[in-house]
């Protein structure tokens, strides 16, 4: 019985082979045969694939005696090559003529190996498409902007110790200094990205044109002028004067399709001149106030001394100085920053940035290291969350560790982290590969957090303005951080996507934190901005950031953190977050100068310096989350104690100055490295086409009276309200009177007292104003 089993079994096989019944056949045949390289159900036409340049593998009866041990041995990959194989050894000519011949498609793809032409099935598509380097991901600009093929690329690099700040407390204040033109000779230009007044398509490497050229060329070998440039990812300057043989004037492009917003720049020089001293002055710069009259120094990077030195970013200049310089700019007034240095070597080339660069391609480059580590891409899925308005891939990261088979990932609490809204605080991509790098770690707290949390990360709200180099703006010409509550879906498709998925995240998961990353250009130190309402009694919000102050001391600022609600910041992330419930909404600043506390007092950020800010926030989170409260209480109470002696002092300062109390956090406003109320409102296309608009339904202006005009207009109205109807009562009083005189006897004349009449006096309606005969008032 068993026997019969056995061969009965055998025979079957034997027949799956022959009729192409397993399971790898059967996918084959089907393949083929959608192909038209089978013709019939039963089995393959020879003779087609002898046409086409294949043969077919004929099973002989020693196959059919093949024990079931020697099938098991038979490898898939074998049993393939086997069934469908080349022809006997071609020529190349012969297997090109071949190939020729066969149905054109695009999943069946030919690899040559040995001279043999071996069929294979396309690779997947990749569906997301961030990490490729095909044209969707190559970074996409205006089609007005003049882009020069260079490839920029920077080491990464950190000074074993920190950088001081500049110390400028025994310079005198620089006077106003004045250009004239005939003394200036312009040496750069770029006024390609002008030309539009609002975006209209993009294109990959930007304008279709020839690339004209924007600086001036050499007069001769020996001539010792600068060659600047700014056509590339991130780059802003608009112009550059000479003004001197070692002395320059620069002026920097405004964020695209608006007139303000000059702070980010980041140019290019070639054909320095060792040990001289070089001034650069920014001429139009539109800040009150700045870091740079704080000590912060310029940063630069030298191409020589990164290949001979492994030296990148470092802080250069002397005599910093940051002043108004009395210009004009769109109605504003300009502020200058003019500094000193000298480059280190001969026909160098060389690089200066506001801050540490980190452009649309770094972040690309760093997903794709990502993405081909196995270890990594097993916790970390990386997506597309939208496209931006130019059509840039915007990425969102996912990181989590897979839930096991009796654990559901939906009970892991979220936290999301955004970075870069603003394009140019690229300090916040740097804490983002921080907290980025912590968690793809492989040390125990990262695999605890990857347990505990599923991460969503979005490291680049804005690649439209930081392709194009904008300090602040989209290519909308508005502020995206004072959109979150707009429903233009296809003006802020970022942010409005960000909405989105923290609007389908909170319905299944619950959202432990929210936080976005910023740079601030007026204060030191990091520190974070919350949302309170007046109720003194919600100290839980303040806990995560006096938790960061104590891990992070040297850096973190828990005195400079705000809570306040303002009406200015409600279309921000962190309080359109906070008004759909999320508790623990904030935003990181980190400062684009340095620290002022404990031993890192004075000296500035390095790269490394804000990655670990990244780390100590990873590491805060779990100390928030721990099942052990001590140390949340332990901060709780130390904010108890805090809150009231700051009312405390708060009220007496308060009650000297105003004689009035007040709230602590009507004195905890948020203070804004920019002034981003010019960057609300319509974006720049609709702003134009409004403008239209209203010629044709043009509004009756009103004048805005002041108070004092308002109460004379009142008491104005009130006296001749007054007047007119005294005016009419004493009419109708006389008509009255006459007509009775006309209708009834006459009375008899008799004389009246002198007390009758001055009663009469003191009823009769005033008739002050009134065109009264002097007949009347004889007889009354």
């Amino acid at each position: 019985m068993q026997k019969d089993m056995k061969k009965d079994t055998r025979q079957t096989d034997c027949t799956r082979k022959k009729g192409f019944g397993s399971e790898s056949e059967q996918l084959l045949r089907e393949h083929f045969r959608h192909y038209t390289y089978f013709t019939d159900t039963a089995g393959p036409d020879k003779e087609t694939l002898a046409r086409k340049g294949f043969s077919l593998y004929s099973f002989s009866s020693e196959d059919e005696a093949i024990s079931e041990e020697e099938e098991e041995d038979i490898g898939e990959e074998e049993f393939e090559d086997e069934l469908i194989a080349p022809c006997h050894r071609r020529g190349s000519e012969d297997w090109h003529s071949a190939l020729s011949s066969l149905p054109r498609t695009t999943q069946v793809v030919f690899d040559f190996q040995s001279g043999k032409a071996v069929p294979r099935l396309k690779e997947p598509r990749n569906l997301y498409g961030v990490t490729g380097w095909g044209p969707r991901n190559m970074p996409r600009w205006p089609q007005e902007c003049e882009v020069i093929p260079d490839k920029i690329h920077h080491i990464e690099w950190a000074p074993s110790s920190p950088e001081p700040i500049y110390s400028p407390c025994n310079l005198k204040k620089v006077p106003l200094q004045e250009t004239e033109p005939r003394e200036a000779t312009l040496v750069y230009m770029a006024d390609g990205a002008n030309k539009e007044p609002f975006f209209i398509c993009s294109r990959v490497g930007g304008s279709r044109g020839p690339l004209k050229p924007a600086a001036v060329p050499f007069l001769d070998p020996g001539d010792s002028t600068l060659v600047f440039e700014a056509r590339f990812e991130s780059g802003n300057l608009h112009t550059a004067l000479k003004v001197g043989e070692y002395d320059y004037e620069l002026t920097l492009r405004t964020d695209l399709y608006t007139d303000r917003h000059t702070q980010w720049y980041y140019f290019r020089v070639i054909n320095t001149r060792a040990n001289m001293r070089y001034r650069f002055t920014i001429t139009n710069l539109l800040k009150m106030s700045s870091l740079y009259a704080e000590g912060q120094r310029p940063l630069l990077y030298s191409q020589k001394e990164a290949e001979s030195q492994g030296v990148g970013w470092h802080r250069v200049g002397e005599e910093v100085r940051y002043y108004r310089n009395g210009r004009q700019q769109s109605g504003h007034s300009c502020y200058s920053l003019t500094w000193t240095c000298t480059f280190p070597h001969d026909k160098d080339t060389c690089y200066f940035a506001h801050c540490y660069p980190y452009t649309y391609s770094n972040l690309r480059e760093y997903l794709s290291r990502i993405s081909q580590d196995p270890v990594c891409s097993s916790f970390c899925k990386i997506r597309t969350l939208c496209l931006s308005l130019a059509g840039n891939l915007v990425p969102i990261l996912t990181v989590t560790s897979p839930s096991l088979g009796n654990q559901k990932g939906g009970r892991k609490p979220a936290v999301v982290l955004t970075a870069r809204i603003h394009p140019g605080e690229t300090n916040s991509s740097w804490v983002m590969k921080g907290i980025l790098d912590f968690l793809l770690g492989s040390s125990a707290d990262a695999a605890l957090l990857r347990d505990s949390f599923i991460f969503k990360l979005v490291p680049m709200l804005n690649p439209d303005g930081v392709i194009v180099g904008n300090y602040r703006c989209s290519l909308t010409g508005r502020d995206l951080n004072r959109n979150y509550k707009s429903i233009l879906r296809e003006s802020f498709p970022t942010v409005w996507a960000t909405r989105s998925f923290i609007q389908r995240l909170c319905e299944e998961h619950e959202l432990l934190l929210y936080c976005d990353l910023h740079g601030h250009s007026r204060k030191a130190n990091v520190f974070m901005y919350g949302c309170e309402s007046d109720d003194q009694s919600e100290l839980c919000k303040r806990v995560f950031p006096l938790m960061l102050s104590k891990n992070c001391p040297d850096m973190f600022s828990f005195q400079s953190c705000k809570f306040k609600v303002q009406r200015s910041k409600e279309g921000t992330g962190r309080v359109a977050l906070w008004r759909m419930g999320v508790t623990n909404s904030f935003t990181l600043e980190t400062s684009f100068c340095g620290s002022d506390l404990g031993q890192r007092k004075g000296t500035h950020f390095s790269t490394h310096d804000l990655q670990s800010v990244g780390f100590h926030f990873c590491d805060t989170l779990l100390d928030y989350c721990d099942p052990d409260r001590t140390k949340y209480t332990y901060c709780l109470n130390e904010l108890e104690i805090m809150t009231k002696q700051d009312v405390s002092l708060t009220d007496k300062a308060v009650a000297r100055e105003t004689g009035s109390d007040a709230f602590l956090s009507d004195h905890e406003a948020s203070s804004s490295g920019s002034d981003g109320s010019d960057s609300n409102g319509l974006p720049a296309h609709l702003h134009a086409l409004a403008s239209r608009v209203r010629q044709f339904f043009r509004p009756s202006k009103t004048h805005l009276k002041s108070k004092k005009e308002r109460n004379k207009s009142c008491l104005y109205r009130l006296g001749t309200q007054k007047i007119y109807n005294d005016a009419e009562e004493t009419k109708e009083q006389r008509l009255n009177f006459a007509h009775r005189r006309d209708t009834s006897k006459k009375r008899p004349e008799r004389e009246c007292s002198s007390r009758k009449v001055h009663r009469l006096q003191t009823t009769i309606p005033s008739t002050a104003g009134l065109n009264i005969n002097s007949k009347t008032q004889v007889f009354w």
